[in-house]
């Protein structure tokens, strides 16, 4: 296949074009500075659709990141960063008559909101919050694209797990010296999955002929508790710390503590697996145990 990705310099897309090429697929990265080289090509604030002529999927990655305090400029760029990017992604495409006849959109479990322990398939409708919202809205932004006939999907992606970036890098450090943390009560579910698993999912969507929303999470999501003590047991270290609501909300802010961290989203892959997905790592400690052992 001829794929364009956008978003290839985070963490998904830089491992999700490294596997594409290893596999022998040509990829186009989208970007939203001037193209300096061969394999690029502009896409915001206007996509260039004579570069899209003859590829087969578009790969849409972007958003601006969670972290911080959520000021009411960072919920709009947080916002505007998902929407207006896929709107306008989906119309260019739209008016194509020789482009992708696929697109796969990044949204996230957070659209699922804070739903306590309820089991949410791809057909659970939307939570009640900011960033239940957001996703939403970015999702119904692919309409163009799939009023004009394109297979668009909504990847629905959890916790990615990897050592290089996010939230088990940054927790990596502190858990090594000892000082393992539970989050708030520990009774909010986590919905994980390893990168590498991750990548291997839209692959897998690429070739497949999935369309609409598909939850890109591992089998086995546990308790935030369950989390920090397998981390602690992997690392043979004490988890000894707790990070109380309260202390969470000022640390992170209101916004992040209570829509991210604290907020319990208990997902199911149903999709994936129906459609004979099959995961390398289903199981946290599995996971856990793979990446640090390729990093000890």
């Amino acid at each position: 296949m001829k794929v364009a990705v956008t978003g290839t310099s985070g963490l998904l897309g830089g491992a999700l074009v490294r596997a594409l090429r290893a596999n022998g697929h040509e990829v186009l990265r989208l970007v939203r500075r001037r193209p300096r080289t061969a394999d690029e090509a502009l896409w915001f604030p206007e996509v260039d659709t004579e570069r899209l002529r003859g590829v087969d999927a578009v790969v849409h990655l972007v958003g601006e990141p969670l972290v911080g305090k959520w000021t009411a400029h960072q919920r709009e760029a947080i916002r505007e960063s998902r929407v207006h990017g896929t709107r306008l992604l989906s119309t260019a495409l739209a008016d194509m008559r020789d482009g992708p006849r696929a697109l796969l959109c990044a949204s996230a479990t957070g659209y699922y909101g804070d739903r306590g322990a309820e089991s949410l398939t791809e057909e659970s409708p939307p939570g009640v919050g900011f960033l239940p919202s957001v996703y939403a809205a970015a999702e119904k932004a692919a309409a163009p694209a799939v009023a004009a006939g394109l297979r668009v999907v909504q990847l629905r992606v959890g916790v990615l797990q990897s050592t290089e970036a996010g939230g088990l890098a940054i927790l990596l450090p502190m858990f090594r010296r000892g000082m393992g943390i539970r989050v708030g009560r520990g009774d909010q579910w986590v919905s994980w999955i390893d990168l590498a698993d991750a990548v291997r999912a839209v692959v897998h969507v690429l070739g497949s002929s999935l369309a609409g929303p598909v939850n890109v999470v591992a089998p086995n999501p546990v308790p935030n508790r369950e989390y920090a003590d397998t981390l602690a047991s992997v690392l043979s270290r004490p988890r000894l710390l707790v990070l109380p609501p309260c202390l969470v909300r000022r640390v992170f802010g209101a916004g992040l503590a209570d829509e991210v961290l604290l907020a319990s989203t208990r997902v199911s892959p149903k999709c994936l697996m129906t459609s004979g997905f099959t995961f390398e790592h289903p199981t946290l400690r599995e996971t856990l145990q793979n990446l640090l052992l390729r990093v000890t």
